[in-house]
């Protein structure tokens, strides 16, 4: 009897413990029906939830600080889900810019952990402890960026802005830095060829124009994708349309894939020369802080070229430390190639969960059979003594990211990615002079 008694109690405990599991994370990622919507009046909470981030990014630059650091580790990181999940934008068509606030959140987190689990801190080039310079402070050929213009030259180091304090500077500038570069964690990172002059208002000058153009296109492309039914409203829809026969449902949903996809890629470059703008022009960064974020990745031959070089690397080190990091420990140099995958795959989808339309790993599995695929031109090396190259390379990349790929677009697209409102109709070079246009003079004048 007491056998059993022990053994209820057992049960008894475990099914609390689950419950209380259970409530702790839905107080803090609630289902969608408990969201708070986002108004003029709840917008600065998300905001306040990343005040403890920006003193964790503060105090990985401070010496001394490793337990403390650790301390504030589970509510740092509590505030940013916060920021992400109870908060929701409402109007159907900005139920986008929830996806897009769980992608800043999970950069966040990524960073928050390794601020946190860092025991020195976060360091610089050439530093022994946080702001202390081992030796003359040389920078060490292994960080030299492959060949292309060193960001970590003293000479072209712009000066602090004199109105910000050295610590803030710091807190910001550990905070936002994707790439690393001049940072420890940065070694390695491919740094494309810088094609602007490095001149500030020179540079200034082309990262407008390179502004412009990518805002252009990418309001033709979005604009563009709204057109397709389903595809284009915020409720979604399949880029698969089973009234087509097979030659032209594959035909469309290619088409909108490849747009789609060059809808990223020019939102990745608007939305950085934007931060290239303001940081140079307002904040006296250097130019060489920015380097372009593409490397032509239409040209990749191999699928390593693809991921390691031309693809940008802004969440190269997120991965890392989400999968990366956990996998090498586990499982040597290839565990850390599919931990790396797989934590890419699951940042994609975890953000989508955001949008409150369930879970779908078709994204998932895209990314995390990247890794069998990467090794997959490693054993064709060896056995051919040839590497993926050349035209064929090329053919090879084309049909992993336009046939592979097409699933995780549809994915997306059936839960309303493209209906989503990224440039504001107001806005909207496309919207208030193409289509207006199109309509009188190719459609013809809406009779009255």
């Amino acid at each position: 009897m007491d056998k059993f008694h022990i053994l209820d109690h057992h049960y008894g405990v475990c099914y609390e413990l689950k419950l209380g599991l259970h409530w702790a994370f839905r107080t803090i990622v609630p289902e969608m029906k408990d969201r708070i919507p986002m108004t003029w009046n709840t917008a600065i909470y998300p905001v306040l939830c990343y005040v403890p981030f920006i003193f964790m990014a503060y105090l990985a630059r401070r010496q001394d600080t490793y337990l403390i650091r650790l301390l504030l580790l589970p509510s740092t990181v509590s505030a940013i889900l916060v920021a992400a999940y109870k908060y929701t934008w409402t109007i159907p068509e900005l139920n986008v810019y929830n996806w897009g606030q769980a992608l800043f959140a999970a950069v966040a987190i990524a960073k928050t952990l390794e601020f946190a689990l860092t025991p020195e801190g976060m360091l610089k080039v050439g530093e022994s402890r946080p702001g202390v310079m081992k030796g003359k402070g040389k920078t060490h050929p292994a960080f030299q960026p492959n060949g292309h213009p060193d960001p970590s030259s003293s000479e072209e180091i712009a000066a602090r802005h004199p109105y910000i304090a050295t610590w803030l500077y710091d807190a910001f500038e550990v905070a936002h830095t994707m790439r690393g570069l001049r940072w420890k964690f940065g070694s390695g990172v491919h740094i494309p060829k810088e094609y602007r002059p490095l001149e500030k208002g020179s540079f200034l000058r082309a990262t407008l124009w390179s502004f412009i153009k990518n805002f252009l296109l990418l309001d033709f492309l979005e604009s563009f994708i709204k057109l397709f039914p389903g595809v284009g409203t915020p409720l979604g829809g399949s880029i698969f349309y089973p009234e087509l026969s097979p030659a032209a449902r594959y035909t469309v949903s290619t088409f909108i894939h490849i747009t789609t996809g060059t809808a990223l890629l020019s939102g990745f470059g608007m939305v950085y020369d934007l931060i290239t703008l303001v940081s140079v022009a307002c904040f006296n960064s250097s130019p060489t802080s920015w380097p372009p974020v593409m490397d032509g990745p239409w040209s990749s031959d191999s699928m390593h070229i693809f991921w390691a070089k031309n693809w940008h690397q802004l969440l190269r080190h997120t991965f890392f430390v989400f999968g990366g990091y956990p996998g090498k420990w586990i499982a040597g140099k290839y565990g850390m190639l599919f931990g790396t995958f797989l934590a890419s795959g699951l940042f994609h989808e975890c953000a989508m969960y955001a949008m409150g339309r369930g879970w779908d790993h078709t994204v998932t599995l895209f990314f995390a059979i990247q890794g069998p695929l990467l090794i997959g031109e490693v054993l064709w090396k060896r056995v051919t003594n040839r590497k993926v190259e050349g035209r064929w390379g090329r053919v090879w990349v084309y049909f992993v990211m336009m046939v592979l790929g097409q699933p995780m677009v549809d994915s997306w697209h059936k839960r309303g990615l493209g209906g989503g409102m990224v440039i504001p109709p107001m806005f909207s070079p496309t919207r208030l002079l193409l289509v207006p246009v199109i309509q009188r003079y190719i459609i013809g004048s809406p009779s009255r």
